[in-house]
């Protein structure tokens, strides 16, 4: 899609964007909920339906390591824990 994307077991679960200004992270909605609670400027929902299901981007130039990591780790485990 001419972009990078992160996978586990052949699904995305993060992504960045062509200019690499943003990611998205595949969460919970509590998650993103929790995200964007602690870190507003950093996280908001995707546009559309991804972003009511958790598509969560990331504003690269407003997040710190620790949350990002956070929120990357936790996108990896939503998959990961998912079945084949």
């Amino acid at each position: 899609m001419g972009h990078p994307d992160f996978r586990v077991k052949g699904k995305i679960f993060a992504t960045l964007n062509g200019d690499l200004t943003e990611g998205m992270a595949k969460l919970t909605p509590d998650q993103q909920a929790d995200l964007m609670t602690r870190y507003p400027a950093a996280f908001r929902p995707a546009s559309g339906k991804w972003g009511s299901s958790g598509a969560t981007m990331i504003t690269l130039a407003l997040a710190t390591p620790d949350p990002t990591g956070e929120a990357l780790t936790l996108a990896h485990q939503n998959i990961s824990s998912k079945p084949s």
